[in-house]
């Protein structure tokens, strides 16, 4: 979400005439920040402090603040961060556009290519309703707030005229999409409209909920061609009361039909998960638990963090943080372990196939992109590759990665 938001304000100052720089040469610099583990927050504060001299050499450039560190509270923001020029919420970037078109260097461009890449993220619905205990999200993007579909696919329709061929569709929870429109549409409808774009070869949805992931989204997944079959499941835990402390509204057992239902509806299908440990009062016993499912349901890729808490939320109010680091370290590390033998063995099947590979950059003299159900591909060609849907045949996998060679 981070990144479209950055996207769409980069967007917006390169059509009043601005243009990417380095730090030590910008007239503006934006510090997007996310705050929903302390690690996060930590890289925030040290890149705001970095910038202190900077402002001192360069007292005219513009310092601006967005992103999740920015609340109500800016009068405090202001006396922490003297050298930020500009505060703004999540999305709420007006202050700076008109700033920005005060001082802009060149005249307003209306041929400025918008946001050319293969790939490209789309948020379609703001917000969450579900404070979960840990979460600092819907206290600082708010409630759900979607939009329609005929927005929605216009801004597909003007990404695609500009190179895109690869849409993600974003949501903190993105499978509540449509609730609080008056015509009640959900992500299979936004699906099938999306679906219909000329142009769009590929279309991925983040992030899911398995409370929302309704029967009939996962049926549109199977059947829309353009859809990828790689799904985006947060379980956080796979111990009850765990569960029932971060107020995820389901059970281990749910969930698991959740999986198993996915799966049968859409074979191959490559899903995804995110895993908490150390939440508060966690035991050996429930972490167990936690690593036994995950051994069960094998995920093709999980992300895994240590609880840290955040300020406001239910979980750092009314539960003490009381596992200590070196146990959160040992199990994130475990769960990491196993999820590297997974992967390795899940990966190694591909060995000597043939996937499609959307072409989305060159790293260190490789071409690199994804498979449909979301495998990192590399290869070597001496041609432009950027933007291709092309063929690459499996030499070499790993847990990370796969490298392969271009069929002709």
């Amino acid at each position: 979400m981070n990144k479209a938001d950055s996207e769409r304000l980069g967007a917006g100052l390169q059509k009043l005439g601005y243009s990417p720089a380095a730090i030590e040469d910008a007239d503006i610099v934006v510090v997007n920040s996310c705050v929903v583990r302390h690690s996060a927050e930590n890289r925030v504060l040290s890149k705001l402090g970095a910038l202190k001299p900077l402002k001192r050499a360069r007292p005219d450039v513009l310092i601006a603040l967005t992103g999740c560190l920015v609340d109500s509270r800016k009068e405090e923001l202001r006396r922490r961060f003297p050298q930020v020029d500009v505060f703004m919420r999540p999305q709420e970037f007006g202050e700076l556009l008109e700033v920005a078109a005060s001082r802009a260097p060149a005249v307003p461009r209306d041929d400025f290519v918008l946001r050319p890449a293969p790939a490209v993220f789309v948020p379609v619905i703001h917000g969450c309703n579900k404070f979960c205990s840990y979460c600092i999200v819907p206290y600082r993007r708010g409630r759900e707030h979607s939009r329609p579909i005929p927005e929605v696919v216009t801004e597909v329709e003007e990404l695609v005229a500009h190179g895109a061929r690869e849409v993600t569709l974003l949501g903190q929870n993105v499978d509540s999409y449509g609730r609080d429109l008056p015509e009640r549409p959900n992500l299979a409808d936004l699906l099938t409209a999306v679906n219909r774009i000329e142009g769009v070869e590929r279309i991925r949805f983040l992030t899911s909920h398995p409370r929302d992931m309704t029967s009939r989204l996962i049926h549109s997944v199977a059947r829309l061609e353009k859809v990828c079959k790689h799904i985006s499941v947060p379980l956080q835990a796979g111990d009850d009361a765990i569960l029932k402390a971060m107020r995820r509204g389901y059970t281990v057992n749910d969930y698991r039909k959740l999986v198993q239902r996915i799966r049968r509806t859409i074979p191959g299908v490559a899903l995804a998960t995110d895993v908490i440990v150390g939440f508060p009062g966690e035991s050996e016993a429930q972490f167990e638990r936690t690593f036994s499912l995950l051994q069960e349901l094998r995920f093709d890729t999980v992300h895994v963090a240590a609880y840290s808490p955040r300020p406001g939320t239910l979980a750092a109010r009314k539960l003490p943080d009381n596992v200590p680091g070196e146990e959160k370290r040992r199990c994130l590390a475990a769960i990491e372990r196993l999820q590297e033998g997974i992967a390795a063995e899940i990966n190694a099947a591909l060995l000597g196939q043939r996937v499609e590979v959307l072409v989305e950059g060159l790293k260190r003299d490789k071409w690199q992109g994804r498979t449909r159900t979301g495998k990192l591909v590399f290869f070597s060609h001496a041609a432009d590759q950027l933007g291709k849907l092309v063929e690459v045949e499996i030499e070499k996998t790993s847990p990370w990665s796969l490298q392969g060679r271009l069929v002709e």
